[in-house]
């Protein structure tokens, strides 16, 4: 739930850095709604086989995004873990960044430009 109208941009962005990933349905806010006439108020996506919902949060709320809830990603490869990890970290930042931490061979814990928390592995 994306309280600053970004779920149409952080939808598109994640789509194109993950594979096997499309957008499978959008619902728009109509005109007179709290949020502007065309923002997203439901939509489903797919990364990498996965199907996650999004939406624009008319209210403001007391909380936002945080690192205690975070999507999970498997990695084929150290290539891609590396590939993920810079893409998702432009504009946010890096929690853990990508090394080896003993329960895995590589691993790195991120926060995206969008405020959502990302952990790759490499198991």
């Amino acid at each position: 739930m994306f309280q600053d109208g970004n779920a149409e941009a952080a939808m598109n962005f994640y789509i194109s850095v993950f594979p096997d990933s499309e957008i499978l349905s959008v619902e728009h806010y109509p005109v007179g709604a709290a949020e502007p006439a065309g923002s997203i108020q439901h939509a489903v996506f797919k990364l990498m086989g996965q199907q996650i919902k999004c939406s624009n949060s008319p209210p403001v709320h007391d909380f936002d995004f945080t690192p205690s809830m975070s999507l999970y990603v498997e990695c084929s490869d150290e290539t891609q873990l590396d590939g993920f990890a810079e893409q998702l970290a432009d504009g946010g930042e890096f929690l853990m960044p990508p090394g080896s931490y003993g329960f895995s061979q590589k691993f790195a814990f991120l926060k995206d430009r969008y405020g959502v928390s990302w952990q790759l592995n490499l198991p």
